[in-house]
């Protein structure tokens, strides 16, 4: 039936025909009025699909259990897999076994005639998750469609020479089955949650994990994109931050490595859409920060506006892996710092430290620091586990005049700091490593080092121009980023590969090390926010290098 507002339309429309004159005139306003009718319908309708289609992925993404840290969303039709035939990229992030696990499971059961029918078109949602035993595994779910009965399954034990045995299993009160893939020989575990979705995995611990999960006594893990991105978006992927630390847990060695670390502490979810190039995986969408920006460390740059960042031009070659800052007013970011870190118990350790040093020396560090300070700072991890902390200054004379008085100097113009701590409260966690450092000046740049080493090390860097952005590969990668953010992550694998070697399970480090296809096969990774009305736009690119080959 049509909405009252429409019937209203409808009639002064038709009473203004009725008052036309002419013939013609009448005509053209008959036709016009059936286009403009034609268009409210189509956008009704629209949208009622659109409303559908979001609650279904609500429902979805409500179901599967929150310590995935990862989800990726796709439609499970043949133009989707026809686009990635050949195509290195997913090989090349989850190895030939796991994508020989997906391909026996879309070939013996998702394109099984008797299936088919019913979840063609369906969107498919595989989440990523920690698991005992150092293992990650993968679980797939979906919204069952109307007319979908899960006792469909039982046809496929009925057919002949199909690739697969089927069997039912209970789990609690819910009904289960086993299907047995012979092309690979695996088992994969699928249940009704009786929630209208089906879940299933090739790990039986995960889908045991699954079924008793229960979405209602649990918080809110994940946001969806927008009705109109969705709609326009070949794949998706769905990011819950806080997950990503356990993740990392099963990874590394040191459950709480310095790599990412502050990105891995954001409280946010993340929902991005896919956009396709053959060499390169790129995700944009937003960050959603669930708390009060100033409640982390990371969601006070949500106050800035976003900056054109080139403070990465002099990062050295060796660069395995950084996270990089840019500011448009550096005295807001030292309040609303100065503001987090009283709400995290540094307060009195931060006015007592500076007030130590104003005793001391008579100079009003904080102020006078932030008066220097320029819009980018980065600390920078090298391949040989170097750590340097590059500060874009407004007057290097200036800023050397200023730390020589807190400082011990010696003949090189490299000085050591004469407190502790000083990186970190005057510009944030991520610089807690660098606990006590030496500093040098170079130009407009102030670089800390936890080493006279290290900064011998990037003496040679800056004077010699051994720059990152000089070597093969990296400007081919920079071409695909944004070029104003607020906060970067990067990381280039050939560097990173020796920091892997040392931090990871030695079961992943072979894994990356000897799968092929496998991670090595990557150029670098990035992931950059730009601040967007206290939240972030969030862009996510991980690049083939140049020498692996990719089918156009």
């Amino acid at each position: 039936m049509l909405s009252y507002q429409l019937k209203v339309l409808l009639y002064g429309c038709l009473v203004k025909i009725y008052l036309c004159k002419t013939t013609d005139m009448k005509r053209l306003i008959f036709i016009t009025i059936i286009l403009l009718i034609a268009t409210v319908l189509v956008t009704v309708v629209y949208f009622k699909n659109l409303n559908g289609t979001s609650q279904q992925a609500t429902q979805v993404l409500r179901s599967i259990p929150n310590d995935a840290s990862i989800i990726l969303e796709f439609n499970n039709e043949k133009s989707f897999y026809d686009i990635f035939t050949d195509n290195k990229l997913f090989a090349n992030i989850i190895g030939e076994d796991k994508m020989a696990e997906f391909a026996a499971l879309n070939k013996r059961v998702l394109q099984n005639p008797a299936i088919e029918p019913h979840l063609n078109g369906q969107n498919l949602y595989v989440s990523l998750h920690p698991q005992k035993g150092n293992n990650v595994d993968f679980l797939i779910t979906l919204s069952i469609p109307k007319g979908f009965e899960p006792q469909l399954f039982d046809e496929l034990s009925k057919q002949k020479k199909n690739g697969l045995v089927l069997n039912t299993f209970n789990m609690g009160e819910k009904q289960g089955y086993v299907i047995y893939l012979s092309d690979i020989k695996r088992r994969f575990y699928l249940i009704d949650k009786d929630d209208q979705t089906l879940s299933g995995s090739f790990s039986k611990e995960l889908i045991e994990s699954c079924a008793k999960y229960d979405y209602q006594k649990e918080k809110q893990a994940f946001v969806l994109l927008s009705d109109r991105q969705s709609s326009n978006s070949l794949a998706n992927l769905y990011v819950n931050y806080e997950a990503l630390s356990p993740l990392f847990g099963q990874l590394f060695v040191n459950k709480n490595t310095d790599l990412f670390r502050s990105f891995r502490q954001l409280p946010a979810f993340a929902a991005l859409s896919l956009n396709y190039k053959t060499d390169a995986l790129m995700f944009n969408g937003l960050t959603k920060l669930q708390d009060n920006p100033s409640d982390s460390y990371l969601g006070i740059f949500a106050y800035q506006q976003p900056v054109d960042t080139h403070l990465k031009d002099i990062f050295p070659s060796t660069t395995a892996y950084c996270i990089s800052f840019a500011i448009s007013d550096p005295e807001k970011f030292e309040s609303d710092l100065g503001d987090w870190q009283s709400k995290n118990d540094s307060k009195n350790e931060r006015s007592s430290l500076f007030g130590k040093i104003k005793k001391e020396t008579g100079i009003g560090l904080k102020k006078e620091f932030t008066k220097l300070l320029g819009t980018e700072f980065a600390e920078v991890t090298t391949r040989f586990h170097e750590k340097i902390a590059i500060i874009e200054v407004k007057d290097g004379s200036r800023m050397r005049t200023l730390l020589t008085n807190i400082s011990q100097m010696n003949d090189d113009n490299i000085g050591l700091f004469s407190y502790e701590k000083l990186p970190q409260l005057l510009l944030g966690d991520a610089f807690t490593i660098l606990k006590k450092p030496y500093f040098k000046i170079f130009d407009n740049y102030l670089v800390l080092t936890n080493s006279i080493l290290e900064m011998k090390s990037y003496d040679d860097t800056y004077n010699n121009r051994k720059f990152l952005n000089k070597t093969e590969g990296y400007n081919k990668f920079d071409a695909l980023l944004a070029e104003r953010s607020n906060v970067s992550f990067f990381i280039q694998f050939k560097n990173a590969q020796q920091l892997f070697k040392q931090d990871m399970k030695p079961e992943f480090y072979d894994a990356f090390e000897n799968m092929v296809p496998g991670w090595k096969n990557f150029y670098a990774a990035a992931w950059q926010f730009t601040s967007s009305d206290k939240n972030y736009y969030t862009n996510f690119c991980m690049r083939l290098s140049n020498d692996t080959t990719v089918v156009q």
